[in-house]
């Protein structure tokens, strides 16, 4: 996964801001449960593309990160966040140090998800939020991902006029591991996480999804991105 990161980092960032409408539909999904979020955490911050969005559009402030891609963590260290180079897996989070810990876009390259989700909750304080968002595994766009997957090419009969102008670079396409949103509500339920809520976007067949930038609705089962946020209840 690093080193598909380092060497596709600038794609990474070329791809969203080709796609406008569908990078502020997201954008707009990670903003919808950060309200008053504290000391916030962004587990797997990429280029810091969004981060920067969310302070300089939304007022919504994320100073500090972790990217286990060098070449993205370059980005983001340049964008001024705080990034440290290690996997969730590996980097010791701490104890109730934060109030809110965010995975945008960042479950499907993480390979012990359980344990993320552990210790991101022995991380946040007590009545601190985790907000997962992601592309669930059910969705049009982690279907037409997958094929695109098992055939290695966006250049096939079966993705022809089915795919964006613009698909997602195939080598970010190949690491990445899409779970539903049931298999992550599952997740988060062993660490310890109650009171879900849940908000969608990306409404439209994959290849409309670019033609305007959408405001977040309640629920799961219609949107190719989906945020999960759920509490720590826990009382010391």
């Amino acid at each position: 996964m690093k080193s598909n990161f380092d060497q596709y980092a600038s794609d990474y960032d070329a791809w969203f801001l080709e796609n406008q409408n569908l990078l502020y539909s997201e954008v707009k999904l990670v903003a919808h449960f950060l309200s008053n979020p504290g000391d916030v955490f962004s587990v797997g911050c990429g280029s810091g593309l969004f981060e920067e969005i969310l302070d300089k559009e939304f007022n919504i402030t994320i100073k500090n990160g972790l990217e286990p891609s060098v070449g993205m963590a370059e980005i983001a260290r340049k964008r001024g966040l705080n990034v440290e180079i290690s996997t969730v897996e590996e980097i010791n989070l701490g104890e109730a140090k934060y109030d809110t810990i965010l995975f945008n876009g960042t479950p499907s390259y993480i390979t012990n998800l359980q344990l993320a989700f552990d210790k991101a909750y022995a991380a946040l304080r007590p009545g601190g939020k985790i907000i997962v968002i992601d592309v669930p595994k059910e969705s049009s766009y982690a279907t037409m991902y997958n094929l695109a997957k098992a055939v290695d090419t966006w250049d096939h009969p079966l993705l022809k006029g089915v795919n964006p102008r613009d698909p997602y670079p195939i080598e970010l396409v190949r690491v990445a591991n899409w779970r539903t949103t049931q298999e992550k509500i599952d997740n988060l339920s062993e660490a310890g996480f109650q009171e879900f809520k849940f908000a969608q976007t990306l409404t439209k067949h994959p290849l409309y999804s670019n033609q305007v930038a959408e405001e977040p609705i309640e629920g799961y089962d219609s949107g190719d991105y989906v945020a999960i946020c759920a509490l720590k209840n826990e009382i010391v």
